[in-house]
This record gives C-alpha cells, sequence and structure tokens, in this order.
C-alpha cells in the first residue's frame, strides 16, 4: 500500500479491533478447515492503522502503551487467532527498535511501519540445543557489508511480510560464530531470502509459521541493530512479547466460550433425565450446564483480568524502569500466561462437554478452538511462569532478565 496508515488513539484502536475481529470471525473456521492464508484480511490489518499503533508519537505514531495493545490483540484473536498471531512478531520488532536502534535506523523503520508496511520475523531455529541457541550468522565481507546465512523455522509473519528481522551472530574475521546477537533487517525479497510454506501444525493453522533460508544475503551495516545489549541492564522486552502472547489465549478462550454457548442456546437437545427430573425445556436450562458454563466464565474473566493487569504492570516499567519494576512486570505476565493458557485449555475441551454428541461433528470445527489453545499454548510452558511465581512468593526472588519472561 501507499501513503500513509490512520494514527490511531487507544480508544479507536480498541474499536477498530473489535470491529476486525468480528468481521474476521465470520470465515475463520472455512479458512482454518481449508488452510487459506488469510492474505485480504491481513491488508486490511495493514490499511487500518492497527500495526502502527506502537510507534513512537516523536516520530508520528500514536505511542500507544502494552496495555491498549494487549486488548487490540485479544479481540483480533477472539475473531482468529491466527490473525492474532500473525502480526506478534512485528510489535516484538517495532519494540526492539525502540530499544536499540539509531535514530537513523528509527526514522526509517518506523517510517515503513507508519506506510502500512510489516515485519515479520526470523528467529527461533530448528534442531539446536534450545529455543536462545542460535547459528545463523552475520559474517563481514571486508567492504562495509556482511552476509547472512542460516535457516530459521517457526517463522511467523515472515510470508507475508515486507521486512523480516533475523537474529544472528554478528562475527568477525578472526572469530566466526561468536559474535554477539544483533538482528538483520532484510527485505522479504531480497536475493537470497527464501520463505517457505511448509508449517503443519495441528493449530494455528493459518499463520504460515514455516521456514526461512538464508543463503548469502548481503546486509548493509545500517540495516543491522543490536540485540544483545537489550539485556545488559532492566528491560521490559521480554515481558511485552510475552503479553501479546497472553493476549492471544484469552482471546482463543473468549471465542471458545461465545461460540459454545450460542451452540448450546440454539443446536443442543436437552439430556433426558434433565427434562424427566426438571422439566427443561432447553438443553441452556440444564443446571448441570448452566453450572459448567458459570465455571468457564469465571477462569475466563480471571484470565482477562490478569491480562489487564498484566498489561498495566508493563506500562508502569516503562515509565520508570528498574530491576523492581521490570520483575514486578515479568512476574505479572507470567501470571497472565498462565492463566490464559489454563482458561483457553479448559474451555476449548469443555464446550464438548457441555455442548453433547453432534458439537464434535467434523464439520462444525468446533475443534479448532482447542487446537489453537494447545498449538499456541505450547510457544512457552506455563509451567516455568508459576515456578518464577513461586520463587517470587516463597523468597521474593525477582525472574531471569531474558527474553521469554
Amino acid at each position: 500500500m501507499s501513503g500513509r496508515v490512520p494514527v490511531l488513539t487507544a480508544d479507536e484502536a480498541v474499536a477498530v479491533a473489535a470491529d476486525l475481529g468480528e468481521r474476521f470471525a465470520k470465515d475463520a473456521a472455512t479458512r482454518d478447515s481449508d488452510r487459506v492464508l488469510p492474505v485480504a484480511e491481513l491488508d486490511q490489518l495493514s490499511e487500518s492503522g492497527l500495526l502502527a499503533v506502537t510507534v513512537p508519537a516523536s516520530y508520528g505514531g500514536a505511542g500507544l502503551g502494552a496495555g491498549s495493545l494487549a486488548e487490540v490483540f485479544r479481540l483480533l484473536s477472539a475473531g482468529d487467532p491466527s490473525l492474532g498471531q500473525i502480526p506478534h512478531s512485528h510489535f516484538v520488532y517495532v519494540n526492539a527498535l525502540r530499544h536499540q536502534a539509531t535514530p537513523e535506523q528509527q526514522a526509517f523503520l518506523f517510517g515503513e511501519v507508519l506506510a502500512g508496511r510489516r515485519f515479520g520475523n526470523a528467529q527461533s531455529e530448528v534442531g539446536t540445543r534450545h529455543v536462545r541457541d542460535i547459528r545463523t550468522a552475520l559474517t563481514p565481507l571486508g567492504d562495509g557489508t556482511y552476509s547472512l546465512d542460516g535457516v530459521k523455522g517457526y517463522a511467523t509473519g515472515a510470508l507475508l511480510a515486507d521486512w523480516i528481522p533475523v537474529l544472528a551472530h554478528l562475527d568477525t574475521l578472526a572469530d566466526p560464530g561468536a559474535g554477539p546477537l544483533h538482528v538483520a533487517w532484510v527485505e522479504r525479497h531480497a536475493e537470497g531470502v527464501t520463505v517457505v510454506d511448509d508449517w503443519d501444525g495441528m493449530g494455528q493453522r493459518t499463520t504460515a509459521s514455516g521456514t526461512v533460508r538464508l543463503e548469502g544475503v548481503r546486509v548493509t551495516a545500517d540495516r543491522i541493530t543490536p540485540w544483545h545489549l537489550t539485556f545488559d541492564g532492566p528491560q521490559t522486552y521480554g515481558a511485552f512479547a510475552q503479553l501479546l502472547h497472553a493476549a492471544i489465549d484469552a482471546g482463543i478462550a473468549r471465542a471458545a466460550l461465545t461460540e459454545a454457548a450460542e451452540f448450546v442456546t440454539t443446536k443442543s437437545r436437552p439430556y433426558p433425565d434433565a427434562i424427566a427430573e426438571l422439566g427443561v425445556e432447553r438443553h441452556a436450562d440444564d443446571p448441570l450446564v448452566v453450572q459448567a458454563f458459570g465455571e468457564l466464565e469465571l477462569g475466563v474473566r480471571a484470565a482477562e483480568a490478569l491480562l489487564r493487569e498484566a498489561g498495566r504492570a508493563v506500562d508502569a516499567a516503562d515509565a520508570d524502569l528498574s530491576a523492581e519494576s521490570a520483575g514486578a512486570a515479568s512476574l505479572a505476565v507470567a501470571a497472565a500466561r498462565a492463566s490464559t493458557t489454563q482458561a483457553a485449555l479448559d474451555v476449548g475441551t469443555r464446550l464438548f462437554e457441555v455442548s453433547g454428541t453432534r458439537s464434535a461433528l467434523d464439520s462444525l470445527n468446533l475443534h479448532r478452538h482447542w487446537r489453537n489453545a494447545r498449538t499456541h499454548t505450547l510457544h512457552d510452558p506455563a509451567a516455568w511462569k508459576v515456578r518464577h511465581l513461586g520463587h517470587f512468593a516463597l523468597d521474593g526472588t525477582l525472574p531471569p532478565n531474558h527474553g521469554q519472561l
């Protein structure tokens, strides 16, 4: 697209997200079942201005905080969680620019965002020792440029992006393979960049979270930003990224509960014993069903409340950053992630229990909610979030300072 996207206030962003979420929901089940990538929908998202809401005001953006963005993500994900997850890395790397980029780099790349262009991601690698083990490298060519080489997996957003931020070691000729981690900003269609649509997850089927191959991609120094320095002191980079993941799961939970309620009130038949013993006319009036929905609503509301609290904690830490405020933000986000994980999985599972046999028909595709929840919540183990909360509750120990908290 050409020109500038709208600059949205917080209230406008939430309203636009709610509207787009409702529109995206109409065909979400069909896109999932047929694995139709949401190309047109993603273009609508770009044109709406939502993808530019965190560009700082000093560069012409709205500069919205984490709490507002989390609500935007929740609403989009309640409509279609693939459309919630695709731009996740876009916002994480906009945030990375805020932390570690020169004014010239910020002016150019923020300008790209304000023009409606999208960032993807090429961060994780498959087959390494752990998720933070990176082999991709930027090797100096001796003329002020670098050669970028490596293979990335789970590259959500890359297929449909304009720019792909690539996490890589910035090496020297004397010490290859050991340089500090940097982000190389490469154009999606640059020579040597291949994006493979080979994602075959059982859930989040239309995120196109496939493979990126980088073979001799030429990168100039002005398209490289430091990443390792982000963690030299207190930071909310990790909490920000995890907050958005929690918002996706909260959206999945709410969508599953809403669709289950619609099914039970319009399509389910009451159980014979409920008719015989209680004179129930509708399945939705069965007290066991009412109780189950009350329990699920309680869980979803609790998750949504913790998400809002976590957003406020990240915004508070950004306003007054210290080890304590950053740690408090990470712990608040850890609680939200653990809660939204549980809520999404619970509703995705129990909706069949309360809806009856017909709800299991493959043609209805109600199982996509559980598949989406189960797939996305595997991104980071909730048990480790709870462990860090436990250490804090027992000894006041702040969580580790890294990008996954």
